[in-house]
Order: C-alpha cells, then structure tokens, then sequence
C-alpha cells in the first residue's frame, strides 16, 4: 500500500513538473513572440529581436504606432457625423482605405511605366505608316481609338476592375495570384514561370526605352540640333551614362529620392493633360475616336500599311498596366482606384492632343520630310520642349526604378517558391528599405545595355518591348480565369478568359510580326530566365545554406542585413558591420 502511495506520489510529482514546463514553454513562447519584430514594417528582412534594432527602427515604429492611432481616432470621430461620414469610416477601415500621403507615394510607383508610353507609342505608329506624309485622318482616328479602348479593356477593366479584387493578403502580382491556386494543378507552375520570366524580361527593356525616348527629346531642341547632326551616337551616349548612374545607386537604395518620386510623377501627368489640351483646342473632332468601330475599321483597311503588326504598337500604350496588380500590396487597392482616374485622363487627353497634332500637319512639309518624328516633343513650342525633356529623362528614370525594384522583388519571390538559385540579398536602408541583389543588378545593367548597343534607339527597341509585356499579360489571364473558375463564378470566368485572351493574342500575333525586328531577343532572354528557374528547381538547397559571408571583401553600409532566402525557410541572416 505505502509501495502504492509512493508511485502515486511520484506520479503527480512528475506530472506537475511536466505541467510547469509546458507552461514555462509556452511562456518562453510568448515572449519570444512579443519581442519579434514584423519585420515587413521595415524591411523584408527576416524576423529579429528587438533588442537588436536600431535607434532608427525603434523611432520609426513609435511613428507607426502614433500615426495607427491617429487613424483610429479619425475613424472613430467620421463615424459620428452621418451617413457620409460612416461611408468614409467603412472605407478607411476596409482594404481599399485612401490616404492621400499614400496616392502620392502610388503616383510614384505604380504609373512611373505606363506614363512614360505617350513618349514612343506615336512616334511607332507613324514609323509604321510611313511617317507623317502617308496617314490621313482614318489612320489617326483608328489609331486612338484602338489606344483608348485598349487602355480601357486591359488596364481598367481586367487589372483595376477584376485582377485587383484577387489579392493574397493585399498582396498582387502573378506570384501571389498563383500562390492563391497552386493547389489546383501543378502544371500552373508554368504559367506563372513563364510570366515571371518575361516581367524581368520587361525590366531590362524598360530602362532602355523608357530612358533612350526621353533623351531623344534632346535632338528637337533648337540650340543641340547641329551638335546631335555632328554626332548621331550622342544620344546612345548620354542615354548609356544615365543607365550606369541608375544601376551604380541600387546598392545605396532609393529610400530618400523614392519620397519624391511620387510628386513629380503628378506634375509629369499634369504636364501630359495640359499639353494634350492645349493641341486639342484647335481639334476637338478627334473625341470621335472613342466610337471603337473607328478602330476595328482601320486595323482591316486596305490603308494600313502596317496590318495587324498595328496592334503591336497600339500594345505599347499599355505598358506598366501589370505594375497596378503586382505594386497593390506595396500603395494598398484603394490607393490606385483614387488615383487610376486622374491618369487615365491624363493619357487620353495626351494621346488626342497627339492625334489633333498629326492631322493639322499632315501636310506639312517641315515634318513629312522629318524621319523618325516623334508627335510628343514636336506639337510643343521649341520653349516647352526644354521642361519637356527634363520632365520625361525623370519619368523614364522613375519608371525604370520601378521595374527594378519590382525585379528584385520577383527575384526574392521566385526563390521562396524555389525557383531560382539561391542569391545574395541585402537590404541598404536602415527603415522600410528596397530589397537588393547584387547579381541581379549586374545582370539587368549588363542586358540593358546590350539592348542600346543591339537596337540603338527607342524606335527599334519598342519592336522587342511588346512581347515581353503581352507575354506576362497572357499568363496572368490564364492564372486569373482558373482562380475565377474555381471561385464559383464559371460563366464569368468563361467569358474573361475568351474575351482577354482573344484581344491578348492579338497583340501577340502582332508582337510575333516584329520578332525580326528585335522580338527575337524579348524570347531569347525570357528563355535564359527561363533556364535559370529550371536550374534553381534542381539546385538544393544545402547548396547554398552558406552562400552569405560578410567580411573585408564586402562593402555593406552599417546595420545592413544579409540574407539567403530557401523555399522553405530562411537559411542563414548576419549582421554585417
């Protein structure tokens, strides 16, 4: 009996022993988990303590936690003042919530690429036509037409209307989408593989083109006309030293100039209006575009000399619609539906002031004559030209920016889903700084000038760009049908994918017809990503768990962080000092 007792006794011992470390365990736990920092409020740098953040980190979460309270306070008080006033409090505390702090940094972000297409996507039309001489106002009225609806179907409707209420959450971008219906087939792997690959593709044709038409504006300035006939590579050269400048600053960051990105895209758009205005007062006939039979008339006329190739360059006006799915999750959703309005009009107004431009002089000989007319920079006064010039270099530079960092991201994306080999990253800012991949940048600096010296200038890059673009278009599609699908909502789905596969084919029929022409180097980089991806899914992992070092050899600015991102977890983090 007292044998009984004694192992009784010792049983409840242990079983209270074991209770009190379970206990212990789970209080560990917790505090372990209070002291982690988010580390998304900062950088994407993994998880650490906070016993190791900077006094900078630590002051700006005390910001963070003022302005999340402040915001609070907001809500609360708009809730009490009616019905409009309980609107506005729903919408703030919903994910499309507007602040107008954020649609400024969205201007800057998000529409850097498509505000940057009124600058070549005309002067291809008319180099496409036979220049300014050989189109009449059919081909003119066709061809904004053919803009304007394309704007809108794509951009409004498939990315801003359907693609943007699809979101991983908050997140966008065809890797978040396939994250979300990866569980329904395997084979959406290639789909999205294959649109990835060609949205980096897009980032080394962005630089070149963005940056090479804008500097073009330079040889319509009256003083630099004879120096740019004494020297026709002058262009090429001032185009090249802006590109190396861009890539050389990636390791520094872009934190400090990144707050001003989004004030001058704003003037840049206001700019757009106010010059499409000022040609449309003489013109407002051009406004019967908006009827689509203008367009579908034109693109199968006799007239066009270009023929479905037209397509291909109407293509161009959509540039940067990808980047308001793939940069939500960076401005928030309600952020771009504030601001996509604005620029729409903006573009529309730009483009019909181009169009007005063209039709009043068709018959003049001072630019029939002109080869590779560009209607942007010469429906302005040679005076406007000058803030012309500056205004776009900025726009392209922002505008390769964007894709940059939006290429370092899919990088560190792809190599989550174990995609890609294992690289390097660093992250130069000390609060909410850019993801950076020294190879990476070598790589996309190294491509981006291989493309100004293959093409030259930004009328034959534009044959190149399209393909990439319609590409990642098409992929998106397919990926945003099944999610429908699956959804529950089959019919809409049905139609979505018919319809935006159909115009996207097009487009790419139309692309194909300038693989010649610089297509055929869009698919030989998207392959070599492509072969990369595949070498990365084979690559394992242990391969790389030591792949970071840290030492003299490096130049990291103080209280960077070092990482090496695995599929399934994070394989090593230092500190580097």
């Amino acid at each position: 009996m007292a044998e009984s007792n004694q192992r009784t006794a010792r049983a409840q011992k242990a079983s209270k022993a074991q209770k009190a470390q379970s206990g212990a365990a789970k209080a560990k736990a917790r505090q372990e988990e209070e002291a982690l920092l988010r580390a998304d409020t900062f950088t994407n740098a993994p998880k650490v303590s906070r016993r190791t953040l900077t006094k900078e980190e630590r002051e700006a979460l005390a910001k963070q936690r003022e302005a999340e309270t402040k915001e609070a306070e907001k809500i609360a008080s708009a809730w009490s003042k009616g019905g409009l006033g309980r609107w506005w409090a729903r919408l703030q505390s919903s994910p499309d919530k507007v602040t107008w702090g954020m649609a400024i940094v969205a201007l800057g972000v998000v529409y850097g690429d498509i505000g940057t297409s009124p600058l070549y996507t005309a002067q291809t039309f008319l180099a496409g036509q036979g220049g300014l001489g050989s189109v009449d106002r059919e081909a003119v009225l066709g061809m904004l037409s053919l803009v304007f609806w394309s704007i809108t179907l794509i951009t409004t409707v498939k990315y801003v209307l359907i693609a943007m209420r699809i979101d991983n959450n908050g997140e966008g971008g065809i890797f978040a989408l396939y994250s979300l219906i990866r569980k329904y087939g395997a084979w959406l792997a290639i789909p999205a593989m294959l649109g990835g690959a060609a949205f980096l593709a897009d980032s080394v044709l962005t630089p070149a083109v963005s940056i090479s038409s804008a500097v073009e504006g330079l040889q319509t300035l009256p003083p630099l006309e004879g120096l740019f006939d004494e020297n026709p590579s002058l262009t090429l050269m001032i185009t090249v030293v802006i590109i190396v400048i861009l890539f050389s600053v990636q390791s520094r960051g872009t934190e400090s100039i990144g707050k001003v990105f989004g004030s001058m895209v704003l003037v840049w758009f206001g700019f757009l209006a106010i010059v499409g205005v000022t040609n449309l007062s003489n013109d407002w006939s051009v406004f019967e575009a908006l009827n689509p039979v203008y367009g579908i008339k034109f693109l199968f006329s006799p007239h066009n000399a270009a023929g479905i190739a037209l397509m291909g360059t109407v293509f161009l006006s959509t540039t940067g619609a990808e980047a308001l799915y793939s940069d939500m999750g960076h401005v928030g959703r309600g952020n771009i539906y504030f601001t996509w309005p604005f620029i729409k009009v903006a573009l529309v107004l730009n483009y019909f002031g181009q169009g007005a431009w063209m039709l009043a002089n068709s018959d003049n000989p001072q630019y029939t004559a002109t080869e590779s007319l560009n209607p942007f920079f010469q429906m302005m006064s040679p005076n406007v030209r000058y803030l012309a010039v500056i205004l776009s270099v900025s726009a392209g530079v922002i505008a390769s920016q964007a894709l940059i960092t939006g290429a370092f991201t899919m990088v560190s994306e792809a190599t989550r889903l174990n995609w890609m080999p294992h690289l390097q990253v660093r992250y130069p800012a000390r609060t909410r700084g850019q993801l950076y991949i020294p190879v990476v940048n070598g790589v996309l600096c190294v491509s981006t000038l291989a493309v100004l010296a293959i093409f030259k200038d930004s009328e034959h890059i534009s044959a190149a760009y399209g393909l990439a673009l319609t590409i990642t278009m098409i992929t998106t599609t397919v990926l945003l049908g099944v999610h429908l699908w699956h959804s529950g909502k089959r019919v809409g789905a049905i139609v979505f994918t018919v319809l935006f596969l159909a115009i996207q084919a097009m487009f790419f029929i139309a692309s194909m017809a300038k693989f010649l022409h610089g297509g055929w180097f869009t698919m030989l980089l998207t392959a070599a990503i492509l072969s990369s991806c595949t070498r990365g899914m084979r690559a394992p992992s242990s391969n790389v768990r030591n792949a970071v070092t840290c030492g003299p050899t490096t130049s990291y600015p103080r209280s960077t962080s070092c990482t090496v991102i695995s599929a399934s977890r994070i394989l090593r983090t230092t500190s580097c000092t």
